[in-house]
């Protein structure tokens, strides 16, 4: 076990990095301004401040995950109410259960943690055909093994959280069986669809009609031209300082010699050992018997160092080391636990170390070889020694530069030049910039809620004002100015008659349809042998590809104690549909189908009850909406609405 352990310690690691790291990044709990100002706090949890900058990088690393995922999907969605809503949602639920893992006293110790890595059949997929894995896949992350370790520990301890009730869910055969009657039933269903294009062609709007589909309130939203500028701004940022500072040659040797470690090829140590193995919560006597065993071996080995191949495989309980005489391989510092490392590391080679104890029992330890600590030459590393210079330069000048931009843009504040040229920045500028962006992905920083309410301030406005210094990000400064004003408006008849004309005819047609199918179903009611239904088909959950999702819900919600029974169903812009559900089929299942959905059932109502949890904590903790928060929860529900009506 220890073998293995050691063998893929650090390949488990990475793997989980792919897994869990995405959430870390998405909605990290330690947000780089938690310190924020009330004013600028989006969602309280308990005394917790979720503050806007918190969320925004938040937004902003869900959106990179979701065009990861999604590459084809429409950036206009990024910025929409709905999505905004899901981030925050998302970042507040870390927030509670981080309060609530913290109030439980809620940990994971390190055979948990290597449980987890050792059981969970998702990591099997992730290695090589050979059982190796990308070794610079967590440099590539831009993580330490010690942060990987502490997001780690933080992912399973607020698993615990909600994941304890959710096991919970558990329900008999009985009350599956009801819920399987219910889900799978089987209807014979006739149905035809009322096609709004067959009856478009009849249409033709007159002017008053137009006239007062354009007055109709009904349609002002699309109608709306939204209040709008065009911009100038300026951008403070590290990667502008960092074009600005130059470093010498001489600093930059002497950064590589002060810093050689990191340059070095990483050491790693050879070792074989012998495990005296104990049992988790074994007995005082238990232990001192295992050791006196390692003692005896070692007092062999001092005798007679060369028999430690031989002992291994007589007397190690690693099976998986003890077959090679102990031999572990090179591994890198880290790879072990405490104990065992600390040693490895200290001996030097063809040495025997005395008796090690970790969790897994008593080890000796020989080392047998090492490897690497050679040095990169200097000039295949000068240019990462350079930018690291520069970016540590244009940090140290970053608030001296953050103050002279943040006094500029309001001393001159009717022109961003001056600062730009003082600090050599460019003005950059922008077109059609949205008071309320709604869909439309206006970037980081034009994006940014706090520019855009001090972009389109009445005053500002007014004067062409800079706005003030506005931190959009971790050291990201903005100031911007409206170059030319666009009041919201109704967009002018003669520009829209056609989309008017098109819209008109659109749901006139389906007004059309639906009046003809009620007409349809009321006769066929009355003489079902008129009846111009096709012929019936089986309509189940189980087949739900085979049908439109409406018709196949709205024939399932037609009572089964009013059969036959007729219902009427608007599919939208598809038109209407005609439906009529004869009868109640027999349900075709085995018993073994049903004890397979047990289990699926069982976890349905699992979440459900950990769903509940979650909303008695978010109750506890007193979850509160802010600010711009509260705007976007509140506005979610209003533009979800409102779609479902267009």
């Amino acid at each position: 076990m220890f073998h293995f352990v050691r063998k893929h310690t650090r390949i488990l690691q990475l793997i989980l990095v792919i897994l869990i790291l995405p959430s870390f990044v998405m909605f990290g709990i330690e947000g780089y301004s938690r310190f924020g100002d009330q004013a600028d706090t989006v969602a309280k949890v308990g005394k917790q401040l979720i503050s806007q900058a918190e969320w925004d990088n938040a937004h902003r690393n869900y959106v990179d995950r979701v065009r990861s995922q999604q590459p084809d999907v429409d950036p206009k969605l990024f910025d929409a109410p709905e999505f905004r809503k899901q981030s925050l949602e998302a970042l507040v639920r870390q927030h509670v259960l981080a309060a609530a893992a913290t109030d439980q006293h809620l940990g994971v110790t390190d055979a948990r943690l290597l449980r987890s890595f050792t059981t969970d059949p998702r990591f099997a997929t992730l290695f090589n055909p050979d059982g190796t894995f990308n070794k610079q896949l967590l440099e590539a992350q831009g993580l330490t093994m010690q942060r990987l370790e502490g997001m780690v520990r933080q992912e399973l301890v607020l698993g615990q959280v909600l994941g304890s009730v959710q096991a919970t869910g558990q329900t008999s055969l009985t009350a599956n069986r009801h819920a399987v009657d219910a889900l799978f039933q089987v209807r014979e269903v006739q149905w035809m669809k009322f096609d709004p294009k067959s009856y478009a062609a009849q249409l033709n709007p007159t002017a008053e009609q137009l006239q007062a589909f354009y007055k109709d309130p009904a349609n002002a939203a699309w109608l709306a031209s939204p209040e709008r500028a065009d911009v100038e701004y300026l951008v403070l940022d590290l990667d502008a300082l960092k074009q600005r500072v130059t470093v010498g040659e001489e600093e930059l040797r002497r950064s590589y010699q002060e810093n050689l470690p990191r340059f070095s090829t990483p050491e790693e140590r050879r070792a074989s050992h012998i495990l005296i193995k104990t049992e988790s919560g074994a007995s005082a006597d238990q232990k001192k018997a295992a050791r006196t065993k390692a003692e005896g071996l070692l007092a062999q080995l001092k005798q007679n160092p060369s028999l430690f191949a031989e002992l291994a495989r007589k007397n190690s309980d690693d099976p998986g080391s003890a077959v090679a005489g102990g031999d572990l391989d090179f591994f890198g510092r880290g790879a072990m636990v405490k104990a065992f490392d600390e040693t490895a590391f200290k001996l030097k080679k063809g040495e025997v170390s005395g008796i090690v104890e970790t969790e897994f029992g008593y080890h000796i330890i020989l080392l047998t070889d090492v490897r690497g600590g050679q040095a990169q030459p200097f000039e295949a590393v000068r240019a990462q020694i350079e930018d690291e210079a520069r970016k540590q330069l244009a940090q140290r000048q970053y608030a001296e530069a953050a103050e002279r931009f943040t006094n500029g843009v309001y001393e001159q504040s009717d022109s961003l030049k001056p600062v730009a040229d003082e600090l050599k920045l460019s003005v950059q500028t922008a077109r059609d910039v949205l008071r309320e962006p709604g869909v439309k992905d206006q970037g980081v920083v034009l994006g940014n809620r706090r520019l855009l309410d001090a972009l389109f301030d009445a005053e500002n406005r007014a004067k062409a004002r800079n706005t003030e210094a506005i931190e959009v990000g971790p050291n990201k400064l903005v100031s911007a100015r409206i170059v030319k004003h666009h009041a919201a408006s109704t967009r002018a008849f003669d520009e829209v008659q056609a989309e008017l004309r098109d819209r008109w005819i659109a749901q006139e047609a389906r007004k059309a349809a639906k009046a003809d199918a009620e007409r349809k179903m009321a006769e066929w009611k009355q003489s079902p042998e008129k009846s111009g239904l096709p012929a019936p088909v089986e309509m189940s959950r189980r087949t739900v590809f085979s049908q439109p999702p409406m018709v196949l819900e709205a024939a399932l919600r037609v009572p089964a104690n009013q059969l036959p029974g007729w219902s009427v169903v608007d599919l939208g812009a598809e038109g209407v549909a005609l439906i009529k559900v004869n009868k109640v089929l027999p349900l075709t299942i085995s018993e073994q189908e049903i004890k397979e959905t047990q289990n699926q059932f069982g976890g349905y109502w699992g979440r459900a009850e950990a769903d509940a949890y979650y909303r008695a904590l978010k109750r506890k903790y007193k979850v509160e909406f802010l600010h711009e928060g509260k705007k976007v929860m509140d506005k979610a529900p209003e533009q979800q609405k409102a779609a479902s009506a267009s």
